[in-house]
């Protein structure tokens, strides 16, 4: 896999920061963009080809990054991996909580128990234990930064995605809460809301729904989707020190769709 090179500006030279969710779309970007910034990444993801499809493409541009494979829906595979990055780096210095899924589709009175409860597995109590864990290394080191994604649909409905909005809503109520809670010790926690973004989970969506890619993309006040990295490049300042008087925010990277 061809990469660009890696033009560093050492916004996060020297830090280790974990990624989930990072083998394709918004994460892989995030990897490459932690990556080229001076990070050290280990990213995790269920998927483990596309998760060392990432190493490469981020060691082919000159960073350093490692995978393990890893269900963050799961609290020992969630211990293990923040185990394995605090081993490797010495400490956890941000963490990126991007594993997440499109879930159960279609009208509320119609999704089956299951699909709402994969769904919620998937995208909160992933970011739950993950936070948890996180912020349990952090405070052993006094300080640390967290950012999570959320979604527009985390404060707009958005119909037949009631499953998604619901988890997505409920990421910011974490975030928030655990802002508060953590405004003395150091750790800052953050969400990003991105808006439409160009990733193969959202071409999947748009591919078993058809009609909705027209819908969604004239939902878009730039008249275009958004770019992985565009996202990512929103991850990379909330981590770093730039942002050190940021924490609870929600930061909507839509080019003003939800303000339409």
């Amino acid at each position: 896999m061809e990469s660009p090179a890696l033009h560093s500006a050492g916004l996060l030279a020297g830090k280790g920061i974990l990624v989930t969710g990072g083998a394709s779309g918004i994460g892989r970007a995030a990897c490459l963009a932690f990556a080229r910034e001076g990070a050290r990444v280990l990213l995790s993801d269920v998927n483990a080809e596309g998760g060392e499809q990432t190493v490469a493409a981020v060691r082919g541009a000159g960073g350093d990054a490692s995978f393990l494979r890893a269900d963050v829906s799961s609290e020992p595979e969630v211990e293990a991996l923040l185990a394995a990055a605090v081993e490797r780096f010495g400490r956890l210095d941000c963490a990126f909580n991007n594993a997440g899924i499109t879930g159960a589709v279609g009208p509320l009175h119609e999704i089956e128990l299951e699909g709402f409860e994969r769904t919620l597995r998937t995208n909160l109590t992933s970011i739950f234990l993950c936070m948890k864990h996180e912020i349990r290394a952090m405070l052993k080191q006094g300080g640390g930064a967290i950012v999570n994604t959320s979604s527009g649909a985390g404060v707009v409905a958005t119909p037949t995605l009631s499953c998604y909005c619901a988890s997505k809503h409920a990421v910011l109520g974490l975030t928030k809460t655990a802002a508060v809670e953590h405004a003395r010790t150091g750790i800052r926690v953050n969400a990003i809301c991105p808006g439409s973004v160009d990733t193969p989970m959202l071409q999947r969506y748009m591919g078993n729904n058809p009609g909705i890619e027209k819908l969604i993309r004239a939902g878009q006040p730039g008249g275009r989707l958004g770019r992985p990295e565009e996202i990512a490049e929103a991850a990379v300042w909330l981590c770093s020190d730039r942002a050190s008087f940021v924490s609870g925010a929600s930061i909507f990277v839509d080019a003003g769709a939800i303000s339409r």
